[in-house]
């Protein structure tokens, strides 16, 4: 075996170098047969004159390794240090499932330095193998791990001779800054590595030139591409390239992924897309041969099987000769669009594909024969004799190590070594750093990686392709040409914000529950199948793919169905269950010292930009909570007011005690009726009620309040009429509008919807004995009044009460599916349910204003997408005390419904008690508060003349 002679910098070395620059950069990559034979050919003749006669042929070499069984190859520990990580986070939860999958036992911990099993490898029994150092935990790792006396078989995916490699040294990679760089072009900016670090304002600069439109766009390629290379072991190098990457043209606004050999395509056509790729890999390759070189050269390896995940950068100028303008020392995707969900999806499939490629399945010892490859090896000396090489313990793991990756690498192009694309310049590179051993051992490793690497390429003839497409991998879990979904399972459960999961995602658990605060309010949901073939819809088989959905205070639940669309028909072959717990507003007992503070609007939506936000002291409140004056009951339902609740301060709202918060208008107040009363003033009316659901969920709690229970509901969406109320003596009747999820040419018109349950009614009689409330949370114009106004004198009901519920908050969040108001469109909407109460009043109809109740606690809503509904009705299995007992509206003596006495009559007693075991209740606080005026609203005469003995 020939040995290297070792070289210095020398200027005629210098001198050699920039023709063979010269050379390089006047080139271009040849295509054709006959041309790529020959420069085989001669790669082949210098690699004899710098490393002898090739020991083995590749085919011998791949049989031989073929055969052999490593007793390594089911080492036992991974250790998975998360850094600034949460031990939920789906990456975490990534390295810990296939680490399992593969046969290791894995560990957690967030920093080296609090593990035991790094400080005392071996003591549990288990040796550590792997040793995962994620984000916030790197410098950890690299103070704690023992480098210098690593077992050949360790992994760390953290190369340390990187750590300094990369580092920005005034504004240029700190590898460039060598020596015996001087004077070599490499197709890289200097400035490079300074990317990683904010703040450097004449890289920022640089940045904002490249990305610029070029005025040659139309003559060529002009994009900004992210290219994701696996370093799977740096002396010597190998490396692939993931085939997915991160493009950004110059009519892009974000980066996208996608695969770069299409993109290529689709951009140049598939003869350039097959010479723009490989022009890509050789310059990566070149520029890190060039990191690897002078590190190498100055301190020798210390951790033989590290490997590490870096992001190139390369740019493209209206040619396919790209130039690297950034290298992190990670995975980067901050320019997608989402990189919270899009971002974090890619990178997972990327770390995925990684260690299937670096942690093959298990192989048990006895596997397979051995005969062939033990009569060509001898070992002697620490050295493995192969055909009369000698190569240790550790070279010999980087050659099985290489030689697995090369069998599994279907997401994996081959960056390095590659001896049919062994370029001039990188001939040069190595010329010029003599960093090969003196016992000739280092190049012939070398030789065998280059061999077996060219037994894969020509095989699988991935230089050679007239396809680009052919080189896509297939999909990352499909294991079937069928188009059938077969393993109708999630691989992830993506979530934004991200949700700690209860139990743990897991593909064979089906249902799961997590729990969020107050002031998470939407949630994008993102599932992704383990293949391909299995499509993903929310809630129902048309439902979409990934949606953003709000939450309701309490219990939400999201269905995620795995369909197969292979048929006629879809079929639903699998369904997940999200179960989502939204906590009320945090909140702190009331102490004996506390003072009212109060709000008419949060500050996270302003509705009205002429008022304050937030919650502010309210004068004329002593901080008792007791009024100064004697109010008077409220003369109409659409009174301003305010939310006001106690606090040790206000302007902290943590300090409040949120479950005594109430409504109270600025003047007045509205009395809450007792059940007898309310059962008398009800007594012989009808009352109807047309709307959507908002105006149904005052219905329920009308009903539930004269009855005390609940014994009937219904998601009613038609014509509803309940005759069992009040002992048989008051009618409820309901009619849905606008029956939204028809189309609008079926859709029935108010008029008609409105005679219809007036004709249901029936008999009616003209006089405030008949009621109507009619509103909903947005549909309600002023033509409905005109239409309704008609429609009452004409059936000759001119007489009755009428009631408009005004409009509502609602349709304010960014949900899938729905419409969605922003704050201007809020804004505009305060101003038509101002003209729509001003309305209805001068037509003498009574009035509720719902918005502006709504408006101070729009956060608050329950279940359902449109955020617009602050009612639920539950089903009980024990009747409970009436909720309007409890209920929070400030009286004039400071007294709230809460105090009030509970004392019940024996017989009422009796009747609380011998109600049916089944029984449904009204819940929510913001729609308790409007339902209340709606009574109050009813009950006039009966507020004046029963509630002053009580005040």
């Amino acid at each position: 075996m020939l040995l290297l002679r070792r070289r210095s910098c020398t200027a005629p070395v210098l001198l050699l170098a920039l023709a063979a620059l010269f050379f390089y950069h006047t080139s271009t990559v040849e295509r054709p047969q006959v041309r790529d034979a020959q420069r085989r050919q001669r790669n082949k003749s210098v690699m004899d004159r710098r490393y002898g006669v090739l020991p083995l042929e590749p085919e011998q070499l791949h049989s031989l390794l073929e055969v052999y069984r490593s007793k390594r190859n089911c080492a036992g520990k991974a250790i998975v240090l998360t850094g600034q990580h949460i031990a939920s986070s789906t990456e975490v939860q990534l390295y810990q499932r296939v680490l399992r999958e593969e046969g290791y036992r894995v560990d957690q911990e967030r920093y080296a330095e609090t593990n035991s099993g790094i400080r005392h490898n071996g003591r549990d029994g288990q040796e550590l193998s792997v040793l995962i150092c994620l984000k916030g935990s790197e410098k950890s790792c690299l103070r704690k791990i023992n480098f210098a006396h690593p077992q050949p078989y360790q992994r760390v995916n953290v190369i340390p001779a990187f750590v300094g490699a990369f580092l920005d040294m005034g504004g240029v990679c700190r590898f460039l800054t060598h020596s015996c760089l001087a004077g070599v072009s490499l197709p890289i900016i200097p400035s490079a590595c300074a990317f990683s670090r904010q703040g450097t304002g004449g890289t920022e600069e640089d940045w904002n030139l490249l990305t610029q439109p070029s005025s040659l766009a139309s003559q060529g390629l002009v994009a900004v591409v992210n290219v994701y290379v696996l370093v799977s072991s740096a002396t010597p190098l190998t490396a692939f390239l993931h085939q997915t990457g991160l493009v950004k043209t110059h009519l892009d606004k974000n980066s996208y992924a996608t695969k770069l050999l299409e993109f290529f395509c689709e951009k140049l056509g598939h003869t350039l897309a097959l010479k723009a790729f490989e022009l890509m890999k050789q310059v990566i390759s070149e520029v890190l041969t060039a990191a690897v070189l002078t590190t190498a050269s100055s301190s020798p390896p210390r951790c033989p099987l590290c490997f590490q995940l870096l992001t190139f950068t390369v740019h493209y100028n209206a040619s396919v000769h790209p130039v690297v303008i950034m290298i992190q020392t990670d995975l980067h995707f901050d320019s997608m669009k989402d990189p919270n969900l899009d971002g974090q999806v890619t990178k997972e499939y990327v770390l995925e594909d990684m260690l299937r490629l670096l942690f093959p399945e298990c192989r048990n010892d006895d596997e397979g024969p051995r005969s062939t490859w033990d009569s060509t090896k001898v070992k002697y000396s620490g050295c493995e004799w192969l055909n009369g090489l000698c190569l240790s313990l550790e070279e010999m793991q980087l050659l099985l190590q290489f030689h697995q990756q090369l069998k599994g690498s279907d997401n994996f192009h081959l960056l390095h070594p590659r001896s049919s694309h062994f370029s001039d310049l990188k001939h040069d590179l190595i010329q010029r750093f003599p960093v090969a051993k003196d016992d000739g051992k280092g190049q012939s490793l070398s030789v065998l990686l280059e061999q077996l690497s060219s037994y894969y390429t020509e095989r699988n003839h991935t230089d050679s392709s007239d396809d680009p497409a052919s080189l896509g991998h297939k999909s990352h879990s499909d294991t079937s040409d069928s188009d059938r979904c077969v393993d109708p399972h999630l691989r992830q459960l993506y979530t934004d914000p991200p949700l700690v999961l209860s139990p743990a995602f897991n593909p064979w658990v089906k249902e799961y529950r997590a729990d969020v605060l107050f002031d998470t309010i939407t949630i994008w949901i993102r599932p992704e199948p383990k293949s391909a073939r299995c499509h993903i819809h929310l809630d129902e088989h048309r439902g979409p793919r990934m949606a953003n959905y709000p939450v309701g205070l309490g219990n939400s639940r999201i269905n995620i169905l795995v369909v197969d669309e292979s048929g006629v028909e879809p079929v639903v072959m699998t369904v997940y269950t999200l179960h989502i717990f939204r906590e009320s507003r945090p909140s702190l007992p009331m102490f004996d010292e506390y003072m009212m503070c109060g709000f008419v609007q949060d500050c996270g939506l302003m509705v009205r930009p002429d008022l304050p936000c937030g919650l502010e002291p309210i004068a004329g409140l002593k901080s008792s909570g007791k009024p100064l004056a004697t109010a008077q009951p409220c003369s109409s339902g659409d009174e301003t007011g305010r939310w006001v609740v106690p606090c040790l301060s206000c302007s902290d709202n943590r300090t409040c005690d949120w479950r005594e918060i109430a409504w109270q208008p600025d003047s007045c107040y509205h009395p809450v009726l007792e059940q007898p009363l309310l059962q008398t003033c009800m007594m012989n009316k009808k009352v109807l009620f047309i709307g959507d659901s908002t105006n149904r969920g005052m219905m329920y709690y009308l009903m539930e309040r004269v009855n005390t229970t609940l014994e009937d509901w219904d998601k009613a969406h038609d014509t509803i009429v309940y005759r069992n109320l009040n002992q048989g003596r008051t009618l409820i009747s309901y009619s849905y509008y606008p029956q939204f999820w028809l189309h609008k040419s079926q859709r029935p018109t108010f008029q008609r919807a409105l005679q219809q349950l007036l004709e249901r009614s029936r008999p009616l009689e003209n006089s405030p004995q008949t009621v109507l409330v009619v509103g909903g949370v947005q549909w309600l114009s002023l033509d409905h009044l005109k239409t309704l106004q008609k429609v009452l004198e004409r059936e000759k009901l001119q007489n009755i009460m009428v009631v408009v519920k005004s409009l509502g908050m609602g349709f304010h969040l960014p949900v899938d599916g729905i419409r969605s108001l922003s704050l201007s469109g809020v804004q505009e909407l305060y101003d038509i349910n101002k003209k729509i109460l001003e309305s209805a009043r001068r037509l003498g109809y009574e009035v509720i204003d719902t918005f502006s109740i709504t408006m101070g606690r729009y956060k608050e809503f329950l279940q359902g997408r449109c955020a617009c509904h602050f009612h639920e009705v539950h089903r009980l299995l024990i009747p409970t005390v009436p909720v309007h007992r409890r209920l929070q509206i400030v009286r004039p003596a400071g007294e709230s419904v809460s105090d009030t006495s509970t004392q019940l009559a024996s017989a009422q007693q009796q009747e609380l008690w011998s109600q049916p075991s089944s029984s449904y209740h009204v819940k929510g606080a913001v729609n308790q508060v409007y339902s209340e005026i709606l009574l109050s609203r009813l009950c006039v005469p009966y507020v004046h003349n029963g509630t002053k003995s009580q005040h």
